[in-house]
């Protein structure tokens, strides 16, 4: 006679009464639900040093103030998403004085061009990467991808008590990692990368076999713990007409190591019925991968970025069993208030019915917004989706 594992989140799904509400709406979401509010959250900010100005207030939660949902996922974020989680990291130093601009030695390896005493704000040029052949590889970067380095497991026990407190509270377990491509481009490039699938496949593959052997033992120490509820990878691999590399290259130096990687979470479950999403997260056109991604199991696609032609309501009708979340268009923001109308009135009502959405600016909201067309925005948000 079998024995039923203890409903407790971890072992299996906590009963929904059990949940907290944000955690079964968070669910329904990834679950497709018709009809369901929204989920309330936004993507990032570029713009609140000008809200500051503008009268934003200061000691009131962000929560509050745009009226937000409270969290319902953990998020276990050890091992890169931009760059990849290098330990040790470079040492970030000034290597030139180019008077109104200083080259940077920045923590990824990578030599910067900055604005001489400013970092944030604007896109820097990436002077130099450091990977351009196996010697290169192996001698100043694969070492610093060794899952045991001890830095790695600093505050380890708080972490998975955390995991663990939120996993018995209904919320989804969630592993953030950077993605093949991503990972590649930081290492080598962007420009010089196009050249390395030719030119240096055997590198490419060592590479990724690090990105694998630094992220499996990882996860699945994790998953000693918890049981994960979602794998969501930080991608970037379109620009505004497409896919920065071709499907070939996708299929032969992403997709083994991602589908491993994928299989072995599923199979280690504590809790072997837990559906495990898998969430891809790219700028740009993604409709030219997401048949690609589809294929290998892919249920979540974000934030869709409008400026290069997504358009969400139309992806939403395209598959109806892939959940978006994004594609609200960060510049209509800054277009006055019968702009935001329009674009919201077109979005949210279709989505709502449709389900498997959660409405955020398709990039961190910018500069230009004002503050109080922002709280407008959040009002309509919020009447439309929420209400």
């Amino acid at each position: 006679m079998s024995v039923r594992p203890p409903e407790d989140g971890i072992h299996a799904m906590l009963p929904r009464d059990q949940m907290t509400p944000e955690a079964r709406q968070l669910r329904d979401t990834y679950a497709i639900t018709p009809g369901i509010p929204l989920v309330k959250r936004e993507f990032g900010y570029y713009c609140l040093d000008e809200w500051r100005e503008q009268g934003m207030p200061q000691d009131v939660p962000y929560d509050v103030l745009f009226d937000y949902d409270q969290p319902a996922r953990f998020s276990f974020s050890q091992l890169g998403w931009c760059e990849a989680a290098f330990s040790p990291v470079w040492e970030d130093k000034v290597l030139e004085d180019r008077g109104e601009y200083e080259l940077v030695q920045d923590y990824a390896g990578r030599h910067v061009l900055f604005f001489k005493g400013r970092r944030n704000g604007f896109m820097p040029e990436y002077v130099d990467h450091p990977v351009k052949d196996m010697r290169t590889w192996q001698e100043n970067v694969k070492w610093r991808m060794d899952p045991t380095t001890p830095a790695r497991f600093v505050d380890w026990d708080k972490r998975m008590a955390e995991a663990v407190e939120a996993a018995r509270r209904g919320w989804m377990i969630c592993e953030n990692f950077i993605g093949g491509y991503m990972y590649l481009r930081s290492l080598i490039g962007p420009g010089n990368l196009l050249y390395a699938f030719y030119d240096m496949p055997d590198v490419i593959h060592d590479c990724m076999e690090t990105w694998y052997n630094l992220a499996d033992p990882i996860i699945a120490k994790h998953q000693q713990h918890v049981s994960i509820d979602e794998v969501y990878i930080g991608e970037d691999i379109c620009y505004n007409a497409g896919s920065l590399i071709s499907p070939e290259m996708i299929r032969e130096f992403l997709f083994p190591y991602y589908q491993q990687i994928l299989n072995n979470v599923r199979a280690r479950n504590i809790d072997q019925q837990r559906h495990v999403y898998f969430q891809l997260d790219t700028d740009g056109y993604a409709p030219a991968v997401i048949p690609l991604y589809h294929a290998i199991g892919m249920d979540v696609c974000s934030p869709l970025e409008v400026a290069s032609g997504c358009d969400v309501v139309q992806l939403g009708r395209q598959y109806p069993d892939i959940a978006f979340f994004g594609g609200i268009d960060k510049r209509v923001l800054a277009m006055g208030r019968d702009a935001i109308d329009r674009h919201l009135e077109y979005i949210i009502p279709a989505m709502r019915a449709r389900g498997g959405y959660i409405p955020t600016s398709d990039h961190g909201v910018p500069a230009e917004v004002p503050y109080q067309d922002y709280l407008y925005y959040r009002e309509r948000i919020v009447e439309l989706g929420s209400k």
